[in-house]
């Protein structure tokens, strides 16, 4: 059992599992990230280059390899966000030397050199063991050049665009199982309306194809269009409204859906140094993201009842205003456990969303908003929400279970939230896991789990809310051992304060 502070116990709540699960697949595909070239995202986080003293396999750093491996990302989206709608594609392939330098004008006015193309970044992908989620140029490329772009990835054949992959190093062809038509394109990529969008999208959607002989059948790519972010509805209604009436040139397979939680905008709440009522207001907009989901899947419902197409949150995470003397475009925040604890709240979601939500991607992977790992030269340190990500590896694949449970209250000034959200999945093994968010930052909560003996797992607390990892104490915010037992068959797990837990049940 751990001790912890904030321990003052409450009346216990019982949290009562179905015996057999009923819910859908957990999609391991929600656990996808985020990599764009924004601020040290990419040069420093991912790519240091083949002579750097930093250890590299190819110019890819080594340890942010290995931690990534051990999150079993299933997928990173990738050039962007904002700059997917200004790549082109051909500026990063070929000898690094003939590479076209351009000003990244979304991020930071810094020259983007393109030495990360998509030789490197497949080869990134395939070092960590992820999939490949693209995303193409609309806003300002052409669908004979992003149809080009997928012939020169996936042609086995004996094409003029198979030869030049091969001729820059990669003989076979790559799978890309996951394509975004475009990205936010009501905004940042080319502010167009709803319907000119949609017919933009088609045309796109009817001249990409995969042509690697795995996806032509039961591996077919999914293709993803542009929803909407946060209350913008009508992206979402002309996709579906165009996909239902569609006719056999084109298809897609998702919708995306955008959410950041903020407090508001412009992002200006605190990374560090924040207290009660800044932690409410940031949860507070996080848990939105249900009411989202429910919204964009009722649009949805009405044209496909029978939820063909997935939601593809395929941008999420805590945005919050930059660290102090950054460069206000890197987008560089610190990571508390108060994001680590945003993380879990928004995995439980997706996962009691599973009919719908596929895929989903944290914004973003290293050094930019959320971030799984943060990189100084060659030093490197794991957030909260790498931990909180590497602590639900097993609801991978994993099939719900309803729980039913009292949340009871938590209430910060104007802010009243749910004191505890909680999941349940069986893995493909049989075995039960369930992952429980104390929300309460001062006390802990006891918790009743009929059916079940003994619990082993982790839990990430803290002695603040604000709470972090630095280079200096990179270890100040990590998981520890969490048991539990009880008297019959009804276990008793004492869930600390402020904190996430994820443990392996048995009856």
């Amino acid at each position: 059992m751990v001790c912890a502070p904030g321990l003052a116990q409450p009346k216990p709540i019982e949290l009562a599992i179905a015996a057999d699960p009923t819910g859908p697949v957990i999609d391991r595909h929600i656990f996808g990230q985020f990599a764009e070239h924004l601020g040290t995202g990419i040069y420093g986080g991912v790519w240091v280059g083949r002579d750097s003293p930093i250890p590299n396999v190819r110019g890819i750093r080594t340890d942010v390899v290995t931690a990534l491996r051990a999150l079993k990302v299933p997928n990173v989206r990738w050039p962007g966000g904002c700059f997917a709608d200004e790549y082109h594609w051909r500026d990063g392939i070929g000898p690094a030397d003939r590479r076209r330098i351009q000003i990244n004008g979304n991020w930071g006015g810094v020259p983007e050199p393109n030495a990360f193309g998509t030789h490197e970044f497949m080869d990134f992908a395939e070092q960590i063991g992820a999939e490949a989620f693209i995303s193409v140029n609309i806003g300002s490329g052409t669908a004979a050049e992003a149809a080009q772009w997928l012939e020169y990835m996936t042609a086995e054949q004996d094409t003029t665009l198979a030869r030049e992959r091969a001729a820059n190093g990669r003989a076979a062809p790559w799978k890309v199982p996951i394509l975004g038509l475009g990205n936010e394109n009501w905004g940042c990529g080319g502010s167009m309306s709803a319907g000119h969008y949609v017919e933009e999208m088609k045309r796109f959607a009817s001249f990409i194809r995969n042509f690697h002989p795995a996806q032509r059948e039961t591996g077919r790519m999914k293709r993803i269009a542009v929803g909407w972010d946060s209350d913008r509805l009508d992206y979402t209604e002309e996709v579906m409204k165009a996909w239902q009436s569609r006719v056999y040139s084109w298809d897609i397979e998702g919708v995306s859906l955008h959410k950041y939680t903020t407090g508001g905008w412009p992002p200006r709440l605190p990374a560090t140094g924040f207290g009660h009522d800044e932690y409410a207001i940031a949860l507070t907009d996080a848990l939105t993201m249900e009411t989202l989901l429910a919204r964009q899947s009722a649009i949805m419902d009405r044209y496909d009842p029978g939820k063909k197409l997935a939601i593809a949150v395929d941008e999420w995470g805590v945005w919050l205003a930059p660290n102090p003397g950054s460069n206000p475009g890197f987008l560089q925040q610190q990571n508390s456990l108060r994001d680590g604890i945003v993380a879990a709240l928004n995995l439980n979601i997706f996962a009691r969303h599973a009919d719908r939500v596929k895929i989903a991607n944290v914004a973003q992977m290293i050094n930019v908003l959320q971030a799984m790992i943060l990189t100084d030269g060659g030093r490197m340190v794991l957030t909260p929400t790498y931990h909180v990500f590497r602590m639900y590896v097993p609801f991978q694949d994993a099939q719900l279970m309803p729980v039913r449970f009292a949340a009871g209250r938590y209430g910060e000034g104007a802010h009243a939230l749910p004191r505890i959200d909680a999941m349940a999945a069986r893995d493909k093994s049989g075995q039960v896991w369930l992952a429980v968010v104390n929300i309460d930052p001062e006390a802990g909560t006891s918790l009743t789990v009929p059916g079940y003996r003994t619990a082993a797992g982790e839990v990430l607390t803290a002695p603040r809310v604000d709470s972090i990892n630095s280079f200096a104490m990179p270890a100040a915010v990590a998981p520890r051992p969490l048991r539990a037992g009880g008297s019959g068959p009804t276990l008793t797990l004492v869930v600390p304060a402020r904190s996430v837990a994820v443990v392996k049940l048995s009856p």
